[in-house]
This record gives C-alpha cells, sequence and structure tokens, in this order.
C-alpha cells in the first residue's frame, strides 16, 4: 500500500516517535496528541479496518493493548484512566484507512477529550431488543 501514511511510518519512510515494535505492530505518537502519550497501535500487515482482520492478525493486534496500557501507565503515574478507540470507516470518524488503536491517557476530567453515550434505552420495546440481539447472533451462525 504505496500511498498509505501509516505503512511509510512502518517502513520508516516517514518519521515517527516510536513507542514499541515488533513482527506484527508498530505503535508510536499520534502527532496530534490529543493528551499526553497519545499513541497508536497498527498492525504492520494493511488493513483497512476491523472488517478486513482475519482472527489470527486480530488476536495478534489486539493482545499488544494491554502492554502499551501498561507502558503509558508505568511511564506516566499520574495518569487517572485510559481510552482505547478504534474508528471504522469515514462515519466512524477514521481519517486514516490503515487501522489503528488509540491508546488516550487521561489525567483530568478537563482533558481536551470527549466521548458521549446517549441514553436511547427508552426506544426500543424488549421486542425490539430481542430482535435485533436475534438479527446480530443469526449473522454469526451463518
Amino acid at each position: 500500500m504505496t500511498e498509505c501514511i501509516f505503512c511509510k511510518i512502518i517502513d520508516q519512510e516517514i518519521p515517527s516517535y516510536k513507542v514499541y515494535e515488533d513482527d506484527k505492530v508498530y505503535a508510536f505518537l499520534d502527532i496530534t496528541q490529543v493528551t499526553k502519550g497519545h499513541t497508536l497501535l497498527v498492525p504492520k500487515e494493511h488493513v483497512t479496518d476491523i472488517f478486513e482482520y482475519e482472527p489470527a492478525l486480530a488476536g495478534e493486534v489486539f493482545a499488544r493493548v494491554p502492554l502499551v496500557a501498561r507502558a503509558l501507565e508505568k511511564a506516566f503515574p499520574e495518569m487517572q484512566g485510559l481510552n482505547i478507540i478504534n474508528n471504522n470507516k469515514e462515519l466512524a470518524y477514521q481519517s486514516v484507512f490503515h487501522s489503528h488503536i488509540h491508546l488516550i491517557p487521561r489525567y483530568e476530567e478537563t482533558d481536551d477529550f470527549s466521548i458521549h453515550f446517549g441514553n436511547n434505552q427508552g426506544k426500543y420495546t424488549a421486542e425490539e431488543m430481542q430482535e435485533i440481539a436475534d438479527k446480530i447472533r443469526q449473522q454469526e451462525e451463518a
């Protein structure tokens, strides 16, 4: 993938601030630094998003998340929490189309970062919730 910025970073064609590397993944500081230590974890194999992962690659990549998370926690003992985010497709705020996982350290409530989960609990009946669950489960079984 010659035009992918993350592939170029992995191949050392573009400089980065490397945090971790092994044969499957490369982790580096996000240049935006939403908070100090904001790190991206990317598979070395180019996959666009979560929908393109083979199970073995997903296992390898996601198994590295706790390793990098613990490194952040040790590096920044003042850290009070950590957001782990994986955006997939443009509507879900993916802006670089090489799969990547954000690890965003949280230091205080006023960090320049927020997530909002709407509460639509009253929007669906119990029957509708069961229909939704059944529809998803049927796809996994297919």
